[in-house]
């Protein structure tokens, strides 16, 4: 007797090509997301016990709407009664609520914060030059008002020039101040995962290849990751691998900087270098992920497998 059990064989390269560039992201959402609420006339709406923040809403009165705009329009045109019905979105779920509103000054308020979308900036780790799928940032994009992580209706990643760096101290994360060119694409967003967003680069691709570490050649000591400070050029900056955690979902690497250079200008670890890749001895391992707040000096990085695997399930 034989059994068969299903195998899953990830098909990612063993050489990739090196991320390391700051870029530009953008993700347009599955409806129009609610991020808080405001009182109106001195009290919050009524309707709100079944919207809850992080919800999407994606019609009204039976219209589907994906921007802050629609969404306005076909309120005015559909409020009877001084409400309208919404039809919300969350996670798999999907369900209908009436929603009160009020009117001040000619303009009805609906009493809810919403966004439509999400801009910010981030570091690309690797390209599979097989499949042109990216990887990076190495963890998800979140709302930072709702902590909710951002559902990917269509999104891509474009060109960034990072204009200034606003250092990290203990207690506060710097960031990198950047200027995007929306008009130069590099690729789409498909997912946007807990080990960092995944598309397909539309680019030309260089014809220079890393290969890629396994969690085994990892070890302590001396390695490099690679980002931008200023302009788009990428560099190597030296630091220390301190402790390696094969059973934490994405703080696999823990790490401090040593690169003298990397500290003056930064100060350690700022918001923009998530996703920046992590080489040691020729060898891709992995991508920076997170900052210890009360110690910027000191990072987190996920194995660069854990990232190609999730990339290679997108590539159909």
């Amino acid at each position: 007797m034989f059994l068969i059990f299903p195998m899953f064989v990830f098909a990612y390269s063993n050489e990739v090509i090196l991320g390391g560039e700051t870029i530009g992201i953008h993700i347009d959402t599955p409806g129009v997301m609610v991020i808080g609420f405001y009182k109106v006339n001195g009290s919050y709406q009524k309707g709100y016990p079944e919207i809850h923040v992080g919800d999407y809403i994606t019609h009204i009165n039976e219209t589907e709407v994906e921007t802050i705009e629609e969404l306005t329009s076909e309120i005015e045109k559909n409020i009877k009664d001084g409400q309208v019905i919404v039809t919300l979105k969350r996670q798999e779920n999907s369900f209908k609520t009436a929603l009160n509103l009020e009117q001040i000054d000619g303009v009805y308020k609906t009493g809810l914060y919403v966004k439509d979308g999400i801009t910010g900036i981030g570091t690309l780790s690797y390209i599979d030059p097989s499949t042109k799928i990216y990887g990076a940032l190495g963890h998800e994009i979140v709302e930072s008002t709702s902590s909710s992580i951002v559902e990917v209706k269509t999104g891509n990643i474009f060109e960034s020039t990072v204009t200034a760096i606003r250092k990290s101290s203990n207690g506060l994360a710097g960031e990198k101040n950047a200027n995007f060119n929306f008009n130069h694409i590099y690729g789409d967003i498909k997912e946007n995962t807990n080990r960092g967003i995944f598309g397909v680069y539309q680019e030309e691709l260089s014809k220079t290849y890393i290969p890629v570490g396994t969690k085994d050649d990892i070890s302590l000591g001396n390695a490099q990751m690679y980002t931008v400070l200023k302009g788009q050029q990428k560099e190597p900056y030296d630091i220390d691998i301190i402790k390696i955690q094969e059973k934490n979902e994405v703080k696999n690497i823990t790490f401090q900087i040593t690169d003298e250079r990397l500290l003056e200008k930064a100060g350690g670890i700022v918001q923009g270098m998530s996703g920046s890749p992590i080489v040691q001895n020729n060898k891709l391992i992995g991508a920076v992920t997170h900052v210890v707040v009360d110690n910027p000096i000191t990072g987190y990085g996920i194995f660069i497998t854990t990232m190609l695997e999730y990339g290679d399930k997108i590539k159909d």
